[in-house]
């Protein structure tokens, strides 16, 4: 009698969202499923800057061990917060079809402050990569912690007396929460794989890999590789402003990274269209470009202002 594939999540309705999806296309596949909520200690301090936790794998740390104990058989993650090295023994064995990529503002009164760079307004996010982007663009305005899930965050914008505050789109649209007050922030760089998920297991499990394979989305997986890639090669993670979208346009990876200072002040953009079969190759050369002309002085900036130098 085959197994059950017991998948780990995070219990946040995003999470649940995603792990469902992942059930549900394995059942479609004939096989049998069931979620595992698993506490991250990403859930858990919802005060703490993420860069002063230790950010390397905040969320994905308590399913990783869970997989390496055999607890569960699968953990989903958003692509985005899983870091670029994996612990040994495990695999991203599915990487789904990509969702929506872009932020957006969610904004109470209006949204009048946007046309305006020298406006003043109190915007909600604790993502570094946001801010700087942010503050490139409006360096008047004061940026405000705002952690937790996708409805902890909605109701927290709601009880604070801000103008408005940052999400992605795929988190709001996945769970059917995004309010009509929002605008879609196309000249915001997004996070390396965002709105991507990712469904891993462990390397040694042939019938749980070969369960997953038909879920795997090679278009996805080519785009996710080349910006996780420039990621890696700058040594980044939720510590450091670094942005990178690729997307297949006639059969070529067309590729914009970004790394910016923490305040928006200085930025490096780089621009790549090549072959498909050369994502993550292409992205690493991508992030040499930025390391060559500036982006080590950036760096070194970022480590001295957060303590680590």
């Amino acid at each position: 009698m085959e197994k059950t594939i017991r998948i780990g999540t995070r219990d946040s309705q995003l999470a649940m969202w995603q792990a469902t999806l992942v059930r549900d296309l394995l059942a479609a596949g004939g096989h049998r499923a069931e979620l595992v909520p698993i506490k991250s200690e990403g859930d858990i301090d919802l005060v703490t800057p993420l860069y002063e936790i230790g950010v390397q794998g905040i969320f994905t740390k308590s399913l990783d061990l869970a997989l390496l104990n055999g607890r569960i058989d699968v953990a989903v993650h958003s692509f985005k917060d899983v870091p670029t090295q994996l612990p040994a023994g495990l695999a991203n064995a599915a990487i789904l079809q990509r969702g929506p990529v872009r932020d957006l503002l969610v904004y109470k009164d209006n949204a009048d402050f946007l046309k305006d760079p020298s406006s003043t307004a109190a915007i909600g996010t604790s993502s570094i990569r946001r801010k700087a982007q942010w503050l490139r663009r409006y360096p008047n305005h004061a940026l405000h912690n705002l952690r937790g899930n996708v409805i902890k965050r909605l109701e927290k914008l709601a009880a604070e007396p801000w103008n408005g505050a940052i999400f992605a789109a795929a988190g709001l649209e996945r769970i059917g929460v995004r309010p009509e007050s929002s605008v879609e922030l196309d000249w915001m760089l997004p996070a390396p794989a965002q709105g991507a998920i990712v469904a891993a297991c462990r390397e040694n499990d042939a019938d749980t890999l070969a369960a997953l394979q038909p879920l795997h989305h090679a278009e996805t997986a080519a785009c996710t590789s080349m910006e996780r890639a420039f990621l890696r090669r700058l040594l980044g993670g939720c510590t450091t402003p670094i942005s990178a979208f690729a997307q297949i346009r006639g059969g070529q990876l067309h590729f914009e990274g970004n790394l910016c200072s923490l305040d928006g002040a200085e930025s490096i953009t780089v621009t790549r269209t090549v072959p498909v079969p050369d994502a993550a190759a292409a992205g690493e050369d991508a992030a040499d470009e930025v390391l060559r002309t500036g982006g080590q002085a950036i760096i070194a900036e970022i480590r001295i202002a957060q303590g680590k130098e």
